[in-house]
């Protein structure tokens, strides 16, 4: 595994982590405690030490089979979650950024994960006027200095959000976290630029394309009534399952796995610190984490050699 600092705040992290928002059960599997604790396990192993989950991936459940799972090695991991919305059902959430209201989902999620601060608390992708809301960010520098708060990073929606971006540093922001893949590229144009400006760490979630860039589906697949990705992708569903057998049949090299070279593709960005993409089972994160074993080609990103690669 290899590490980088993410942007100011100096944290070292693995250049791959794990994304939890499945255990939240939204993604049409239902997990236990064992198997989250295998799949975290297998994330320790293979020297992963970089999870990101949320107060609503589920109401607070994915943090409480995380703060489960690492009971006890802590200090091992670098957890971080979000703020901002309450979670009803499943995908039935409403947002929230009253400062008090925030405190207390903070406060939520601190006995959740079974500790007393978390690494990074990002705000979850609010609308302008909701990052703005008055007090807010002051609220959020009182938990910081009280030490329930490492740092402090944003999530931001859409990945072309250069508002809050521009802002990040104003607000005591040290991480931007954005949806980056093969398929969705919209953070070139301005907020990946903004970030290697301000030196801001760079999550990239959904590297995968849930899913679609594991080369598993193809146009015409389906989903079940209880995965995200019936609701919310049905409309360009088979448009982006066609652009992605374009791409496995021009750009992914004969004999490479197509979900390791996605993975690949994004941390080869000059900007890009790390990649989250989900799994369901320790063979996935196994999978995720030897993205190092391959060779991708050349980086189509802008002002690659910016930055030394490891593929």
């Amino acid at each position: 595994m290899h590490y980088r600092t993410l942007g100011r705040t100096g944290l070292k992290i693995s250049v791959v982590g794990v994304g939890t928002w499945q255990f939240g059960g939204e993604w049409g599997v239902n997990f236990t405690q064992p198997e989250v604790d295998a799949i975290l396990g297998s994330a320790a192993d293979c020297g992963i030490n970089f999870l990101d989950t949320a107060e609503c991936y589920g109401d607070h459940l994915s943090e409480r089979f995380i703060g489960a799972a690492i009971a006890g090695q802590r200090e091992k991991w670098i957890v971080a979650t979000k703020f901002g919305h309450h979670f009803h059902k499943c995908f039935d959430r409403t947002m929230h950024f009253d400062p008090a209201d925030v405190v207390r989902q903070l406060d939520a999620s601190l006995e959740a994960l079974r500790t007393d601060y978390v690494d990074l608390l990002q705000c979850h992708s609010a609308k302008d006027t909701e990052f703005d809301t008055d007090g807010l960010w002051a609220a959020l520098l009182r938990e910081q200095a009280k030490g329930k708060v490492r740092h402090l990073g944003l999530s931001i929606s859409p990945g072309s959000n250069i508002y809050q971006t521009d802002r990040a540093v104003q607000v005591g922001a040290s991480t931007i976290q954005v949806v980056y893949n093969r398929l969705q590229r919209e953070p070139e144009a301005q907020v990946l630029p903004a970030c290697h400006r301000d030196h801001l760490g760079v999550l990239a979630r959904v590297p995968l394309a849930s899913g679609f860039l594991s080369g598993k589906y193809k146009p015409g697949a389906t989903f079940p009534a209880s995965d995200v990705r019936e609701a919310w992708m049905k409309a360009d569903r088979d448009t982006k399952l066609a652009e992605v057998q374009r791409i496995a049949a021009t750009e992914v090299p004969a004999g490479v796995p197509m979900a390791q070279w996605a993975l690949a593709w994004c941390l080869k960005h000059p900007a890009v610190t790390a990649v989250i993409p989900g799994c369901k089972s320790p063979e996935q994160v196994r999978a995720n984490a030897a993205v190092f074993s391959i060779d991708i080609g050349q980086a189509t990103h802008p002002q690659a050699g910016e930055r030394a690669c490891y593929f």
